[in-house]
């Protein structure tokens, strides 16, 4: 150690967690029923490709059988394991114990995460093999069983794309590319697993509203065992002869697909070439899939938006201690008429705002003077509280709110922000509408909904038919995005799949945190701590900064660091749409 000189700084690597890696060890030889049983439930958590060493304590003819693809169920912690006595004796020639434990979720055969409750039971029985008088497994549990904590060290969640069925991008009129979470083993070649997890199709709850260019039947060429990237971070990946006769504007599709999966996993990854037998059938980058398809990800917002202590609708172009924020042009800027919510369209030409008191829903430009002109929608409520929620615009244009009037509750689509309204179906719906946000891709809605004092964020699938003279909408498959939250206060799209929620569980204090729209937890699930939280606001582009409002004002969230306020007085934040 110097004992003399000047102080200096210095740089550091940031600590590291370090990555644990369970190795799975085959049974040994005279191993009793208790070790061959906890030795199987260790393998399941391992970085095994094909579970070959947990088969390995199986009877031939189950290890055969087994598929512990088709399901993973997560507990709180690893399973318990009971003794059916009645097998204790030592001449016994089989052998059952219980698994026991609480239910977290399950990741089904299509890599989907569910929430899940409830206890979990299940037997796994074992026989002595009269030959070589070992005890191995012939009952294994279904699919693969595993805690929380090795869940989390194992997988990690990823979003694959395809494209909205029937929603195009209003400004580019491009197919919007939607998300589509999955789990996937974090250090069994993810790369190789999304591809094949992208060409076998979306997930079940989302298919009835997405499609995908790649041919029906598509898969990887015969032989394909493993894809990487080569140096020059370009991947190549060989396909059946079911793509063999595509177009070039399908092939540049498929190729998008691939390349907005991937970049989730490799943010380098810079170009996808399609091969099927010799031939080359495109290739495309990173720059030009932009231009093949909108993802909400790569869309960028010019301004923040709030609504200041005159109840006028401000923008400000920066973050940080110097941003500086304007009127915004028009009628809802002037400060004429006093609005208590606003949403801003995503090319951020118009606008829609609620006014004081609930009851009118105005739409003007905030790209020029002008005057606000007659209400499109208006709310006969009693109370404030049962009159129009805040707006929210989808990516082709269309304007959705609910209104929450007891003698007549809806959910609301004004399709390009005007006309006469389309009441949207909701036939899952068990509660009364509080929020309602839709996501960039137009497919999937959040709602909190109340039900019995109790506020849920729900997740839902909107499905339009466009056979008819007006389309018929309908939100289906309502699903909870924090089935342990029991209050959420206020929540926004904050990415492709991702949402930011304000929220508390049973008797615990307000949180700010992220959560998948699958209902799991992603790694930077818990933001800085803050009080009384009327808004929040976060952009489908991730990079954008988080900002909110509470009783001290409008405040940011800067890297690493806590909120810090830029204004004393805001009542509402929020970025386009």
């Amino acid at each position: 150690m110097p004992d003399g000189g000047d102080l200096r700084g210095v740089e550091s690597t940031p600590r590291q967690d370090t990555q644990v890696r369970v190795f799975a060890m085959p049974p040994r030889d005279d191993a009793p029923p208790s070790e061959i049983l906890q030795g199987f439930l260790e393998a399941l958590t391992s970085d095994d490709p094909r579970y070959s060493t947990a088969r390995q304590y199986l009877t031939p003819d189950a290890a055969q059988k087994w598929q512990p693809e088709s399901a993973t169920t997560v507990l709180v912690d690893g399973p318990g394991t009971q003794a059916d006595r009645a097998g204790t004796r030592e001449e016994a020639t089989d052998y059952t114990f219980r698994l026991t434990g609480t239910r977290v979720a399950t990741v089904d055969a299509q890599q989907a995460y569910t929430p899940a409750s409830g206890d979990y039971n299940q037997s796994v029985h074992l026989a002595r093999d009269k030959k070589s008088g070992q005890w191995r497994i012939d009952v294994p549990p279904e699919g693969v069983v595993m805690g929380k904590s090795d869940f989390q060290r194992n997988y990690m969640s990823l979003n694959k794309y395809y494209f909205a069925s029937d929603t195009t991008s209003a400004g580019s009129g491009q197919p919007m590319a939607v998300a589509d979470p999955i789990y996937v083993r974090e250090r069994v070649d993810p790369t190789t697993q999304m591809v094949r997890s992208l060409l076998a199709g979306p997930t079940s709850w989302l298919r009835p509203v997405v499609r995908s260019s790649f041919p029906t039947g598509t898969a990887l060429a015969k032989g394909v065992a493993s894809l990487t990237p080569d140096d020059q971070n370009k991947l190549t990946v060989p396909l059946n002869d079911k793509a063999a006769g595509i177009g070039q504007g399908k092939c540049d599709e498929m190729a998008a697909q691939l390349l907005f999966t991937l970049k989730s996993l490799n943010a380098t990854l810079d170009e996808v070439e399609l091969r099927a037998g010799d031939r080359r059938l495109c290739n495309l980058t990173g720059d030009r899939a932009i231009a093949v398809a909108e993802r909400g990800a790569e869309t960028h917002p010019d301004y923040l938006y709030f609504i200041d202590g005159r109840h006028r609708l401000l923008r400000t172009t920066d973050s940080g201690d110097s941003a500086r924020s304007e009127p915004v042009p028009g009628a809802l800027g002037d400060g004429a008429t006093a609005v208590r919510s606003v949403a801003v369209a995503r090319d951020e030409h118009t606008a829609a705002g609620v006014s004081l008191d609930g009851k009118a829903l105005y739409v003007t430009t905030t790209v020029a003077s002008s005057s606000l002109g007659e209400p499109v929608l208006q709310s006969k409520g009693k109370t404030e509280n049962d009159r129009l929620t805040t707006p929210s615009w989808d990516g082709q244009g269309d304007l959705w709110t609910a209104d929450r009037d007891p003698a007549d509750p809806r959910l609301l689509l004004l399709e390009k922000g005007g006309g006469d309204p389309l009441e949207v179906l909701t036939p899952s719906l068990d509660g009364r509408i509080n929020a309602v946000r839709v996501a960039a891709d137009g497919v999937r809605i959040a709602l909190v909904v109340d039900k019995g004092g109790k506020q849920s964020l729900l997740i839902g699938r909107i499905e339009r038919d466009l056979t008819g003279e007006r389309p018929v909408v309908s939100v289906q498959e309502l699903r909870s995005a924090t089935p342990d939250l029991e209050q959420v206060t206020t929540m926004s799209w904050a990415g492709d799949s991702r949402l930011v929620v304000v929220g508390r569980q049973a008797g615990g204090v307000e949180q700010v945190q992220y959560v998948q729209c699958d209902g799991s937890i992603p790694e930077t699930g818990t933001l800085p701590g803050l009080t009384e939280v009327t808004s929040i606001a976060a952009a489908d582009d991730t990079d954008a900064p988080l900002f909110a409002t509470s009783k001290g004002g409008l405040l940011w969230l800067p890297g690493g660091s806590g909120w810090r306020t830029l204004e004393e007085k805001a009542s509402v934040a929020f970025y386009p749409g």
